[in-house]
């Protein structure tokens, strides 16, 4: 089955299941634009994230048997809270490997949706050798974030809805900015937009230090981050890009973007204020990519998915005092 196949069979899988974001705007943002916004907050989604779509995706695929062991994931918190509460509505055992410097928002909340959290040292330890290692250990089905056929598949299901909404708008060539840490998301609503609106070119938007999607777009291959890295945009901290994720981006994306942390805050202050939702860091990046590089966007509209909305208060509250 080729991947476009796998989204839209996910989409039927996920259908009563997931929430259907709607697209929303603001003649102010049109206005620091330059042009039309058009925003699709993922945060409204279960969990706060488009990640529950491709948690849905996966359990939702597994067999009996493999329900039964019980499943694992590695996350930085919107991948795991996603897999914790599929798992949990399925009736599935979750185990989650969480970095023990993750939003506490995100612990917390990955914890109450029934999982087992464990956590790890980012900078000293790899949480891929810790999944495997537990996967084989306990029998666990291990769901990466990205790098994963069903993922990819339950994430494209947004592209799915861009392509039906921005058609219903009247918009048929737009940039699709889409935040991005391995790839999942943007490679699949790229898929979507292939197909079913193929005017519409996905971007990938990071933060500054770690664009490495863009980086390696521009180079045609793949690009390191520096780990030791920070970046108040955990969301999306990956160091490279996925290697079933990257041939897709390489084939369909356009150049990726990339904004400062003080922008991606600025971005969540306008956010709430203009259109009344709340972002994460990560989940803005599109948002400021937007707004401060609108030069490099072409078209007289853009789309903006807005990926997630699980921000600690401490957070939220530097991102209100930047000016709206």
């Amino acid at each position: 089955m080729s991947t476009i196949d796998l989204i839209e069979a996910a989409a039927v899988r996920l259908h009563g299941h997931t929430r259907e974001t709607p697209i929303l705007t603001s003649p102010f943002l049109d206005e620091l634009a330059g042009r039309r916004v058009l925003v699709k907050p993922e945060c409204l989604q279960h969990t706060g994230s488009f990640k529950f779509r491709g948690a849905w995706s996966a359990i939702s695929a597994l067999d009996a048997e493999a329900r039964k062991r019980g499943v694992i994931a590695y996350s930085s918190g919107n991948h795991a809270q996603g897999v914790a509460h599929a798992a949990t509505l399925h009736s599935v055992q979750s185990v989650i490997i969480m970095p023990s410097d993750a939003p506490a928002l995100k612990i917390k909340n990955t914890r109450a949706l029934g999982a087992e959290v464990i956590l790890y040292d980012r900078d000293n330890e790899s949480r891929e050798e810790i999944g495997e290692a537990l996967s084989r250990e306990r029998g666990l089905t291990l769901i990466r974030p990205y790098d994963e056929p069903q993922v990819i598949a339950g994430q494209g299901t947004v592209g799915l809805e861009v392509a039906r909404q921005a058609r219903d708008l009247g918009v048929t060539d737009a940039d699709v900015l889409v935040c991005c840490g391995g790839g999942g998301l943007t490679s699949g609503v790229a898929l979507a937009l292939e197909k079913h609106a193929p005017g519409l070119r996905a971007r990938p938007c990071e933060p500054e230090g770690f664009d490495d999607v863009k980086r390696s777009l521009a180079s045609g291959s793949v690009q390191t981050n520096n780990a030791a890295a920070g970046n108040i945009c955990d969301a999306i901290l990956t160091p490279r890009p996925g290697g079933i994720t990257f041939p897709i981006l390489r084939r369909l994306c356009g150049p990726g973007l990339a904004v400062s942390e003080d922008e991606a805050l600025h971005a969540m202050a306008l956010a709430f204020l203009r259109l009344k939702v709340v972002l994460e860091p990560g989940g803005a990046v599109s948002l400021a990519s937007a707004l401060f590089r609108k030069d490099e966007i072409q078209g007289d509209a853009v789309i903006v998915v807005a990926s997630g909305g699980n921000v600690d208060p401490q957070v939220f509250a530097r991102a209100l005092e930047f000016p709206t």
